[in-house]
């Protein structure tokens, strides 16, 4: 039976560029930035690093097929290096990588990098990508907004949630989210803005409009992992370790009309965060965790996703959101960098720059941000795809004490 990763492994390093419209820096430079960061804090060479993962969405577009531009830009030491892709859920995929292989025994140290140049692209969203045959032949019509707009639909049909209070609740969301991005100086928009603005924006996809919707940026984050003990003999005192990793992808159910789902939530975000909160001994999550970094690539899916990781109960998210429950001072803060929203969406990199910004957290470190009250368990999300078909990751971390 499958014992888990609790505690196994921890971060020894992280380091994150800033994120935005970075035209004049090619994908190498935002690796080097972020990496720079993360081997300083680490506080060892690049020599030590044994083994290492890049995660990217759109290999095509920027990176290619391989791992060799890591290894290139990063000059390692000729080590294995793994390119993984995972649609949104790249960069946790990459940061899972490593540190399987250190709780494997596989390595002593570890290396998990991601990075997206999108700008670059010329792409207003997200760009059309193949994935098959047969998916080309029924998706080619869809559009991310108009899909995320259909879960608010649903959502708002199950519940009896009025029109309204429905995109107050999403308006809420994304003052939240601005309100934290200007706090911080690796956002890509740092403009507070407020409810009336944001509901009176135009409309992309009824109901979800302009600042209901995340950012296109480009960016790079980065981890470096090892055992507790090898931190530990490295001078590390304040030890932020793994509690949980579990990644969901979807199967095919929710596209069976007969199966169940109604479009109103994300059947796999449910499984991963039961199998997440299971490794990491979490029986209270509303009680127990104390901050949250999860996939806001729109403010309805920010919504609905408190209700799919437990936090919130079924129906009642959106009542949370306008209670202030997940507020910078609230009970339990999310995206208090400024999530996807604001601080910005480089694919293969906002997995870990959502650890990155829980290990600061945790470790006290996020100036200006800061929670006042220090935070002991902190869990992210990445949710790839859409509603009716998707890949889901959920990582916790907190203090090797917690």
């Amino acid at each position: 039976m499958a014992r888990g990763i609790k505690d196994k492994v921890a971060i020894l390093g992280m380091g994150c560029a800033k994120f935005g419209e970075r035209w004049s820096d090619d994908a190498d430079t935002l690796m080097v930035e972020a990496f720079d960061e993360a081997i300083a804090d680490a506080g060892i060479e690049a020599s030590q690093i044994d083994a290492a993962w890049l995660g990217v969405a759109f290999d095509a577009v920027n990176i290619g097929p391989s791992g060799i531009p890591l290894s290139m830009a990063l000059r390692l030491p000729n080590i294995g290096v793994t390119k993984v892709e995972n649609y949104c859920a790249s960069g946790t995929e990459s940061f899972r990588g490593a540190v399987y292989a250190v709780a494997s025994g596989a390595a002593d140290i570890a290396l998990a990098m991601g990075v997206e140049k999108l700008k670059d692209t010329g792409y207003g969203g997200l760009p059309v990508r193949t994935r098959g045959t047969t998916f080309d032949m029924v998706g080619v019509t869809g559009s991310a907004p108009g899909n995320f707009a259909q879960l608010a639909a649903a959502y708002r049909a199950k519940h009896g949630v009025e029109k309204a209070d429905l995109k107050r609740a999403m308006a809420h969301v994304s003052v939240k989210s601005h309100a934290n991005g200007s706090k911080n100086p690796k956002a890509h928009l740092r403009n507070a803005v407020d409810i009336d603005t944001v509901m009176n924006a135009p409309m992309i996809a009824e109901p979800l409009g302009l600042y209901d919707c995340c950012g296109v940026s480009d960016g790079a984050a980065c981890a470096i992992v090892t055992t507790p003990e090898i931190a530990r003999s490295l001078g590390k005192k304040d030890l932020v370790t793994v509690k949980a990793l579990q990644i969901s992808a979807s199967n095919g159910w929710e596209l069976q009309q007969a199966g169940g789902w109604d479009g109103s939530y994300f059947h796999t975000t449910r499984i991963a965060a039961a199998k997440a909160y299971e490794e990491a001994g979490v029986t209270k999550p509303r009680e127990q965790i104390s901050l949250m970094e999860v996939h806001d690539c729109f403010s309805i899916t920010e919504l609905v996703t408190m209700e799919d990781l437990f936090i919130s109960k079924e129906g009642e998210g959106w009542k949370d959101v306008l209670d202030g429950f997940f507020d910078a001072d609230g009970t339990i803060p999310c995206q208090i960098d400024g999530g996807l929203k604001c601080f910005g969406h480089p694919i293969g990199a906002s997995g870990l720059r959502m650890i990155y910004e829980n290990y600061l957290q945790l470790l006290g470190r996020a100036e200006e941000r800061q929670r006042q009250t220090p935070p002991s368990l902190a869990l992210s999300h990445n949710l790839g795809g859409s509603p009716i078909q998707n890949v889901s990751a959920v990582a916790i971390v907190g203090l090797a004490s917690a």
